[in-house]
């Protein structure tokens, strides 16, 4: 079978599992025309993308909750802007734009 990929594969990864996992997975790739390798590869992204997303997630939180932490001290650049804004949102001059 020609290779369907426009970019070469430099590395593989063995695994041991299951010979009826294995079976029932082939079928199911068969089933749907699909390369279990190419199937595989796709899990392994999704796996990726979702740690990536969960590590951006868990930055943002860290980074929100020092900012709120640093908007409680009334002397600082955080609480000085959330003044501002709420004073913004208290003007009807805002609203009418």
């Amino acid at each position: 079978m020609p290779r369907t990929s426009r970019t070469p594969k430099d590395s593989s990864f063995n695994l041991r599992i299951d010979p009826a996992l294995k079976a029932a997975f082939t079928t199911a790739t068969e089933a749907e025309d699909k390369p279990a390798a190419q199937v595989l590869r796709d899990f392994m992204r999704a796996y990726v993308k979702q740690r990536e997303r969960q590590a951006f997630e868990a930055e943002a939180k860290r980074e929100s909750l020092e900012a709120a932490r640093a908007a409680r001290d009334p002397l600082s650049d955080e609480a000085q802007i959330m003044r501002e804004i709420a004073a913004d949102l208290d003007d009807p001059d805002f609203w009418a734009a």
